[in-house]
């Protein structure tokens, strides 16, 4: 998916660039910039704690029925094969449920606590 969004994102600067008067070359370059600033912030590529194991985290950005929505992945490696996974619209959102996906199969496994995954849940 991240193939289609920077490729459109490459046809939509290209014919902006194609009709933007020479004139305002300084303008179209701060916001080409700003631009990509935002696109780059689409993805995320984390480290977290998980009572006492470190985590990853990884956001991805794809396109479905016209519209961005966001992959959220969490996996702790060393500690358990268990992902966590989520697909919501929203870029912050998908974070706490690919978390609270990733703590629920943990206690369905029996890794972790009832209480210690409700106090990691509320927090």
């Amino acid at each position: 998916m991240r193939v289609s969004v920077l490729a459109s994102l490459v046809l939509v600067v290209s014919l902006v660039a194609l009709f933007a008067p020479q004139c305002q070359a300084q303008g179209w370059e701060a916001v080409a910039a700003a631009v990509a600033s935002k696109i780059v912030g689409l993805w995320r590529n984390e480290k977290t704690e998980l009572l006492g194991h470190e985590c990853k985290f990884t956001v991805k950005p794809y396109i479905k029925r016209f519209q961005l929505n966001y992959k959220g992945r969490m996996w702790c490696p060393g500690w358990t094969a268990i992902r966590g996974e989520a697909r919501t619209r929203s870029h912050s959102g998908v974070a706490g449920r690919t978390a609270q996906d990733f703590v629920r199969k943990a206690f369905q496994q029996g890794l972790i606590s009832q209480q210690e995954a409700n106090q990691w849940l509320n927090s």
